[in-house]
C-alpha cells in the first residue's frame, strides 16, 4: 500500500538484528575467551612450561592445527576454554600410597588427575612442568587470563565513554508539561480542572535551550531546577536559544507539591521507606538528554565500579539464585541486576540491537557496554579462590609460599611442592554446583527473562 509501511518487512529487520545482537555477543565472548588463554599461554611459553593444547570451547573438536609442540583448535561447546600444560600436578611422594581396586572414588579422582598430569611430561623434558616453575610465575601464568580480560573491560570502557559518551542531563528542554499534577498524583493525563503548566502558558517549547533564568547564566540541568525550586510565584526573566536566536520569556513557577531530592539526585525517603515531598516552584519542563564524551581519567573509575558491583554480587550469590529460583518456578519477578546465563545475555544483545526507538550509535554503545561488563564478570569470576577457577591454582601456589616461608624461617626441610591434586574432590564439588547454577539461569532466562521492554 502506498505511503505505508510493510509490517512484514518490519518484522524481518527486527529479527534480523535481533540475531545481529546475538552474533555480536557470541563472537564477542568466543573473542573475550580466547584473549582470556592467550594470557595464560603466553607467559607459560616464555617460562618454558610445555602446552600440548590451546582450546576454545568444550566437547568435540571442531578444527584443530598443531604449531610446534602445541595443538590449536576450537570445540563444539564455546562455553570457555583451556590450556593443556605439563606436570599441572605434582607426582605422588615416594613411599605414598597407590590406586587399588578398593579405593574410594574421590582418592581414585585424585590419583587419575595425578595420571593424567603424568603424562603430559614428555621424556628428557621433566623440568619443562608446571609445578616446578617458582611459585611468582605460576601466579603469573594463572592471572594472565584474567588480566587479558580486565584489559579487554578497560579498551572497552575507553571506547564507550571517550567514543561515544555517556547520557547526561542537558540544559535543552526535552519536554514541557501541558498541566500541574502533584507528585504524588496517579494520573498521567490533565483533567479540566488542572492548573496549566507555567512553562508551557510561558512559551517554552521542547529543544529550546535554557541560556538565563533570572539573569543567571545557565550551565547545567540542576543549577535552573534549584532556581526554579526555589522561586514559587516570583516572576522570572527566562532567555532561550531558539533556532540560533535568542528568545525572551518570562514564566512564572506555581507552588506544587514536588519529592525532595538529595545531593546524589536521588529521591529522599523517610524513616518508613517512603518518598518525602515539598512544596517548591514548578514550571514544568523536563531535561533532554544528550551523550557526552568523558575524559580518560574516567575509564578506570568506570570499570572500578563494575568490578565493585560483579564482586557483590558474587558475596550474594546464594540469596540471589534463591531469588532465581523463586522467579523460575513462582509468581516473582527477576531482578534486573541479578545473574543471568549466556542464553539471558544473548537476549538482551537481541533486544537491544532490535530496537528500531533508538539511535544505531546508542544501540552500538549498549551492546560495546554488554561486552565490557562481561569481560568484567569474567575478571572477577575466575579470581574466586576454588579449583578448577584461575583463583584456585593461585591460592595452591600462595599457600607453597607460606608454606615455604615458614620452613625457611624455622630451618626445617623443604616441604616440596603443595599437592593440589588432593583438592580434586573438591574442584568435582565446585564443577557440579556451577554446572547445577548454569542450569538453572538458563531454564530461568527461558520461561522468565530479563527484558528491556515491559
Amino acid at each position: 500500500m502506498l505511503g505505508g509501511g510493510c509490517p512484514y518487512a518490519e518484522q524481518v529487520e527486527s529479527v534480523l538484528l535481533y540475531v545481529v545482537g546475538i552474533l555480536v555477543v557470541v563472537v564477542g565472548l568466543g573473542v573475550s575467551i580466547g584473549l582470556h588463554e592467550i594470557g595464560h599461554l603466553v607467559p607459560a611459553k616464555l617460562f618454558g612450561v610445555k602446552v600440548g593444547q590451546y582450546m576454545i570451547g568444550f566437547g568435540p573438536t571442531l578444527w584443530s592445527r598443531r604449531r610446534g609442540e602445541t595443538e590449536y583448535g576450537v570445540k563444539a561447546l564455546p562455553l570457555g576454554g583451556y590450556i593443556s600444560m605439563a606436570g599441572m600436578f605434582p607426582p605422588t611422594r615416594p613411599g605414598g600410597m597407590a590406586r587399588t581396586a578398593s579405593t574410594g572414588f574421590f582418592q581414585t579422582l585424585v590419583q587419575d588427575a595425578r595420571d593424567a598430569s603424568a603424562q603430559t611430561i614428555t621424556p628428557g623434558e621433566e623440568q619443562r612442568v608446571f609445578y616446578k616453575l617458582p611459585v611468582l610465575k605460576r601466579i603469573v601464568i594463572m592471572l594472565g587470563g584474567p588480566f587479558m580480560n580486565l584489559v579487554i573491560a578497560v579498551v572497552l570502557y575507553g571506547v564507550l565513554l571517550m567514543g561515544f559518551g555517556v547520557a547526561q542531563l542537558s540544559t535543552t528542554v526535552g519536554s514541557v508539561s501541558a498541566c500541574v499534577l502533584p507528585a504524588t498524583s496517579e494520573r498521567q493525563e490533565c483533567a479540566a480542572d488542572d492548573p496549566a503548566a507555567p512553562g508551557a502558558e510561558a512559551g517554552i517549547r521542547p529543544g529550546d535551550r535554557l541560556v538565563s533564568i533570572d539573569g543567571t547564566g545557565i550551565t547545567s540541568w540542576q543549577q535552573a531546577t534549584e532556581i526554579i525550586r526555589e522561586s514559587p510565584d516570583e516572576p522570572l526573566a527566562v532567555v532561550v536559544e531558539r533556532d540560533g536566536e535568542q528568545v525572551d520569556l518570562e514564566v512564572t513557577p506555581l507552588l506544587s507539591e514536588r519529592y525532595a531530592f538529595d545531593a546524589d539526585g536521588q529521591v529522599r525517603t523517610d524513616a518508613a521507606g517512603e518518598p518525602i515531598t515539598q512544596d517548591v516552584g514548578f514550571v514544568g519542563i523536563g531535561a533532554a538528554t544528550e551523550n557526552v564524551r568523558q575524559p580518560i581519567t574516567e575509564v578506570l573509575p568506570a570499570v572500578g565500579d563494575n568490578v565493585v558491583r560483579v564482586g557483590q554480587l558474587i558475596l550474594n550469590l546464594p540469596q540471589r539464585l534463591i531469588d532465581v529460583w523463586n522467579a523460575a518456578f513462582g509468581s516473582e519477578e527477576r531482578d534486573p541486576n541479578g545473574p543471568v546465563s549466556v542464553v539471558g545475555v544473548g537476549r538482551l544483545a537481541g533486544e537491544i540491537a532490535s530496537i528500531d526507538t533508538a539511535p544505531v550509535a546508542d544501540r552500538v554503545a549498549a551492546l560495546i557496554g554488554l561486552l565490557a561488563s562481561l569481560n568484567v564478570a569474567l575478571f572477577v569470576f575466575n579470581l574466586i579462590p576454588l579449583m578448577p577457577l584461575d583463583g584456585g591454582h593461585v591460592a595452591g601456589a600462595l599457600w607453597e609460599a607460606i608454606r615455604r616461608g615458614f620452613a625457611k624461617l624455622f630451618r626445617r626441610p623443604d616441604p616440596g611442592p603443595v599437592d593440589t591434586a588432593k583438592i580434586i574432590p573438591l574442584t568435582f564439588a565446585v564443577v557440579i554446583l556451577l554446572g547445577g547454577m548454569s542450569v538453572l539461569l538458563i531454564y530461568a532466562d527461558i520461561v522468565k527473562p530479563i527484558t528491556l521492554v515491559g
